[in-house]
């Protein structure tokens, strides 16, 4: 839980329990299937194939708090 308060809510004002949940359920996204974890080899939580060579293209996360990238279709 330290992961979450350091890293999404020692950054941001949450509003209200609506906005809360939201942001909850947004970092959890973010860190299941696109931070990388030095205890899985810098892998993600959930595995995801190796993409074709492409341009890369930046998706903020959380306002731009984090960001995931991407290669472009």
């Amino acid at each position: 839980m330290s992961t979450f308060r350091t890293e999404c809510l020692d950054r941001i004002i949450v509003m209200n329990e609506q906005h809360l949940y939201a942001v909850m359920r947004d970092f959890i996204e973010y860190y299941n299937h696109e931070r990388s974890h030095r205890t899985l080899a810098l892998q993600t939580s959930v595995h995801r194939s190796a993409l074709p060579a492409a341009e890369v293209v930046s998706r903020p996360i959380l306002g731009g708090l984090h960001h995931s990238y991407d290669r472009a279709a």
